[in-house]
């Protein structure tokens, strides 16, 4: 394990000094992090960017605002985010789960409750899995806990330290395990795995002579 928390740890250190600072996920609010999760499901942060500004224009980034919007309105806003029915079902139910139980995303952030009953609270709404839940964790709420998306498992298999069919849990206990836990690294950490995902370690074409982990790689891309 010392030497997967090297690598690891490493891993962070070269893509941090070799990206400029990522600005990951800026939000005026903490309930605004929570949309852009649910609407980022299957579609492009460019997308979610111009629904959240459609909602802003409406000044609908409040939990009771969405909670009381007429549901085919909320459509029409959300619908460059793609999915807008189930996604408008989904911002509904579990903008209901803030405010019956804690009013707000703000008051949700400041309970000292354990982080894993916090993530099953919200694994049990309809519709927000693994992956949306953790992003609402670490960047909504600042607890410590590591965000495991297609471009981790993508990179990190690659590299020769995961299988990229693991389980999801498997891959993000890995990292939680090797890499220090602080919320601040967590963010950045997933910030430049995403910047690393988009720009070098393409799904095709992998542009591996210009990746600042090129010669790090221990597995064929396939």
């Amino acid at each position: 394990m010392a030497n997967d928390s090297m690598d690891l740890m490493n891993i962070y250190y070269k893509l941090n000094s070799y990206f400029e600072a990522q600005n990951w996920w800026l939000s005026e609010t903490r309930y605004e992090v929570v949309i852009g999760a649910v609407l980022t499901q299957n579609t492009s942060w460019k997308n979610v960017e111009k629904a959240l500004e459609n909602l802003k224009e409406e000044h609908l980034i409040d939990e009771h605002k969405i909670l009381n919007a007429d549901i085919e309105k909320l459509k029409g806003l959300i619908k460059p985010a793609g999915f807008y029915n189930i996604k408008s079902e989904r911002l509904k139910s579990i903008t209901k789960y803030i405010v019956d139980n804690y009013k707000s995303t703000d008051n949700l952030a400041k309970i000292e409750k354990d982080i894993g009953i916090l993530r099953n609270e919200l694994l049990s709404i309809k519709g927000i899995g693994k992956e949306t839940a953790d992003s609402i964790l670490l960047y909504a709420l600042d607890k410590p806990i590591f965000v495991i998306d297609a471009y981790t498992r993508r990179i990190f298999s690659r590299l020769g330290l995961i299988d990229k069919n693991a389980d999801y849990d498997e891959i993000r206990l890995f990292f939680e395990n090797n890499v220090l836990q602080d919320v601040n690294i967590y963010k950045t950490y997933h910030a430049l795995i995403v910047e690393l995902g988009k720009n070098y370690c393409k799904k095709k074409n992998p542009q591996c002579d210009k990746c600042p982990l090129g010669l790090s790689c221990k597995k064929l891309i396939l």
